[in-house]
């Protein structure tokens, strides 16, 4: 009992001693300046965090069992210092909070749909400029485009030949010269033929015009679709007084004819240097042109241009055949159905079969006119019978079996080529519309395979 005054003691002072503590920290707290409260389950994001100082150990009661000293002591010893408590972890500082009024980054503002759609408006906006920068350079120097491109065509057709004779032992120049030569001298030939049998057949023409005119009136007068003679009249005058209004259009065209006559010539020898120098120096002028392209591409490139040159050769080629086949059938049948001029009208539709779908239509439909006005309706109906039925023959089974899977084209993004090429370059831009979609179809197929790693077919031969 003698002891119990000592324990109580030091337990008072214990209990002061953590009075004192508390109050410190308590004032400590207190000067710190406000930032929110302090979270004890972890540090806030983004926070660093900050010590606080250590709180001081709390004394715990001891027990008279412990606190009473051995036996046989002498006095009682006087209250030991209280056991240091573990200390208490560190705590962050508090999270730091925006100002109030402070704006979000207007970048994390915009929603993700409306910067994708603005990313990739931009860059077709950019696109959309170089397209039209470049359509307008080729207007400008339209002559020499479209030259180039029927050099390049006419290439495509010839080169074969070429490296037949350089395979027989010919030397290249003298096989380039004979190919260059002979290739010209036929098409010169087929255009010679053309003219002569349209002026030898011109006057016989107009008479048969006038006739099947004649004979359409009294058809159109004893038809079931009551035509009257005041109707065919007034239709007659109309047109006498349209032909008489265009009478100055007319002949400002036939003094433009002049500059058109030289334009011609003038495209027709660029043509010719053009194919001349292709069929001589074509492996020589890629390989120049290679080294145009920056290097970190030209591998790329390097492998595109023979697959596009392969696309090219066998789109003239196929074009070539199909054509042919396509003026053979037609003028057999024209030449069965007693149609003047069936010879000139074949080689018509062997030209305009270079210009895919909307060719077809324009010979076909001259051929029908022709028999129209000079043999009869029936007549005229049966031409309509053999042009459709050699056109849907070349549609299904020629194309699809001489032009094959390397040059097929969508039929929707044909006539959009063919439209946009007359646009630009009239007819000639036309011609040489599928072609280049063609060929660009191929490179822009390859080049996404390259960008892949993947193995791209090879060029068949």
């Amino acid at each position: 009992m003698s002891r119990l005054p000592q324990w109580l003691g030091g337990l008072g002072s214990g209990l002061v001693r953590l009075g004192e503590r508390l109050e410190a920290r308590k004032a400590t707290a207190e000067a710190r300046p406000a930032a929110g409260p302090t979270s004890v389950t972890g540090p806030t994001p983004g926070a660093a965090p900050t010590s606080v100082a250590t709180p001081t150990p709390v004394p715990t009661p001891v027990s008279a069992s412990a606190a009473a000293p051995p036996s046989g002591a002498g006095a009682a010893p006087a209250a030991g210092p209280v056991p240091a408590a573990e200390p208490v972890a560190t705590l962050p500082a508090p999270a730091a909070q925006a100002a109030p009024g402070a704006r979000p980054d207007p970048v994390a503002a915009v929603p993700w749909g409306v910067r994708v759609a603005a990313e990739v408006g931009w860059r077709l906006l950019v696109l959309a400029g170089t397209l039209w920068v470049l359509m307008r350079v080729i207007s400008a120097v339209r002559l020499v485009v479209l030259a180039f491109v029927a050099g390049l065509l006419i290439t495509a057709l010839l080169q074969p030949t070429v490296a037949l004779l350089k395979r027989r032992g010919v030397p290249r120049g003298l096989a380039t010269a004979l190919t260059f030569l002979s290739g010209f001298v036929v098409m010169g030939l087929v255009g010679w033929f053309v003219v002569w049998q349209v002026t030898e057949n011109l006057d016989d023409l107009s008479k048969q015009v006038q006739h099947g005119i004649t004979e359409l009136k009294r058809w159109l007068l004893n038809s079931p679709f009551h035509v009257t003679q005041g109707q065919i009249n007034n239709i007659a005058d109309k047109l006498s007084e349209a032909i008489g209004t265009s009478t100055k259009d007319i002949t400002s065209a036939g003094i433009e004819g002049v500059q058109v006559i030289i334009e011609v010539l003038t495209g027709i020898l660029l043509a010719m240097f053009s194919t001349l120098f292709l069929l001589y120096d074509g492996p020589r002028i890629w390989q120049w042109l290679l080294k145009l392209v920056p290097e970190a591409a030209r591998e790329g490139v390097a492998g595109a241009g023979p697959r596009a040159w392969a696309t090219l050769t066998a789109y003239v080629r196929g074009t070539v055949i199909v054509a042919l086949i396509d003026a053979i059938f037609i003028g057999i049948g024209l030449y069965f159905l007693k149609v003047p001029m069936y010879v000139p009208l074949a080689v018509f539709i062997f030209l305009f079969a270079f210009i895919p779908l909307v060719g077809a239509v324009v010979s076909g439909a001259l051929a029908v006119v022709v028999a129209l006005v000079t043999r009869d309706v029936f007549t005229a109906a049966m031409v309509l019978v053999v042009v459709l039925a050699v056109q849907q023959i070349e549609g299904h089974v020629l194309q699809p079996f001489i032009l094959g899977r390397a040059v097929r084209v969508h039929p929707l993004a044909v006539v959009l080529a063919v439209a946009a090429g007359s646009m630009t370059a009239g007819i000639g831009g036309a011609v040489v519309a599928v072609p280049l979609v063609a060929v660009t179809n191929t490179v822009v197929g390859y080049l996404r395979a390259y960008a892949k790693e993947e193995t791209p077919p090879k060029v068949s031969s």
